[in-house]
């Protein structure tokens, strides 16, 4: 059995114990002619996953859809029949019931979050196909306890911003804890008070974009089917905001995930879907970085000419790029990131001079010390093929000194691929840039 993470929350949003809510369903049974007999214990066990009998399912509905002022269904309260109703074709209202639901039981730890695994196949392709579709949300208006205005947009854009160099600057083991809480504890009643159509567009958007960092933060914390129910539950945010721009940003982290996953095709498919939806709406920057992850997919998968004519296209586009007209989102895409994506694919080809003209550029462009530590860790893996020892222990010791500090496992994997690397190489200084490494290994995570 699941737990019920569904009724959990709405027990906790309704301020309601677990005897409070067997005593009301009691009640609420005798109206029925029914004598139910329950207490606490049989509230704990149905939030274990057990589902009650008969109609006390419709019961539960009915008094916490009471109390909470809204109509609730069985899959709303996690109690509905498997097979018959997606998280994605519902009502929004039951969409933002499930999103807070996922956020309280991040925050709890419950470590079912943790061990997910990433959906695969069809189960993956429809979220993305549902964004990229019709309907669209007519109305996202909202009745509830609390007016909704621009100042709370404004807090929830300044918390992205502030989450998102934390990310950068600390790893997104640090941060993740930090940012699902925020989720639970001020996004949650936003997305539950009232406001407006034009006003829930703008909510929706600021929560989509801050949703996405907590997938990042899942993302480099190895926890890939958390990362990727943040990610959905971004997409859907994006569309009930109705900008296409924000949709696309979200399927770019998609796209990476699936690289990282080795699902080149869907990787590709993913990106094809960004940039066809999206159109008009995608940034250059956003464009430059989608072209170049088609391009590191096609070469994993061997089709050189498609490789190739995506970096062309990455190049195009990021020529494009005007500082101070790409949203906060894309801020990412500095000058030198598409250089290494390019590297990566062209290492990947086999071709390493291009590759390492494209990651030495990158290496030479300005950038935070997230971004330089893989970057560094591009050119210290192509230069030892090419013999440079010397410049790739160089590489090699100044990437551990940047990763200094920061919880990432994603960072920590290019760590030990490179000392991997170094010591498979034997050049001279490998074993005191190994142990360098090992120094920003030590501390355990």
């Amino acid at each position: 059995m699941q737990p019920n993470a569904l009724l959990d929350a709405l027990l906790a949003e309704a301020g309601m114990s677990h005897a409070g809510l067997a005593a009301h369903v009691n009640q609420a049974g005798r109206t029925r002619g029914l004598a139910l007999r329950y207490e606490h214990t049989a509230v704990s066990r149905w939030l274990k996953g057990q589902r009650p009998r008969g109609q006390v399912p419709d019961l539960i509905c009915e008094v916490l859809g009471g109390r909470l002022h809204r109509p609730l269904a069985l899959e709303d309260i996690g109690l509905g029949i498997p097979g018959q109703s997606g998280p994605h074709t519902s009502r929004l209202s039951g969409f933002v019931d499930r999103a807070t639901a996922l956020w309280r039981s991040d925050e709890l730890g419950r470590p079912a979050q943790l061990t997910a695994q990433a959906l695969t196949g069809t189960p993956a392709v429809i979220p993305v196909w549902e964004w990229e579709n019709p309907p669209e949300d007519a109305d996202v208006s909202r009745s509830g306890p609390g007016l909704i205005g621009p100042e709370h947009i404004d807090v929830l854009r300044a918390a992205r911003a502030h989450y998102e160099l934390m990310y950068r600057r600390a790893g997104g083991m640090a941060t993740r804890a930090r940012i699902v809480r925020f989720l639970g504890s001020e996004t949650a009643p936003m997305l539950r008070g009232s406001y407006p159509d034009e006003v829930g567009r703008l909510l929706y958007r600021a929560t989509g974009s801050l949703v996405a960092v907590a997938g990042i933060c899942a993302y480099d914390s190895d926890a890939h089917g958390l990362a990727q129910r943040y990610f959905h539950q971004a997409l859907r945010l994006a569309k009930a905001s109705g900008d296409r721009g924000l949709g696309a940003y979200v399927i770019a982290l998609l796209v990476n995930q699936s690289l990282h996953l080795r699902e080149y095709r869907q990787a590709v498919a993913f990106a094809e879907a960004a940039l066809r939806a999206a159109g008009r709406h995608t940034t250059p920057a956003l464009a430059a970085d989608l072209y170049a992850m088609q391009a590191k997919a096609y070469a994993q998968l061997g089709d050189t000419a498609a490789a190739l004519a995506c970096i062309r296209r990455a190049e195009a586009a990021a020529e494009r790029i005007r500082p101070g007209s790409e949203p906060d989102e894309t801020g990412y895409v500095q000058p030198g990131l598409v250089n290494v994506q390019v590297a990566e694919a062209l290492l990947s080809l086999g071709d390493l001079d291009a590759a390492h003209e494209q990651a030495a550029e990158a290496a030479s462009a300005p950038a935070h010390d997230r971004g330089r530590v893989h970057r560094l860790a591009m050119l210290c893996e192509i230069q030892l093929r090419q013999g440079e020892a010397d410049r790739a222990v160089a590489a090699a010791a100044e990437m551990a000194e940047r990763a200094k500090g920061m919880e990432s496992l994603r960072l920590r994997d290019r760590l030990r691929a490179v000392r991997q690397q170094l010591l498979t190489s034997g050049c001279a200084g490998a074993e005191e840039t190994a142990q360098l490494i090992d120094g920003a290994l030590r501390v355990p995570l």
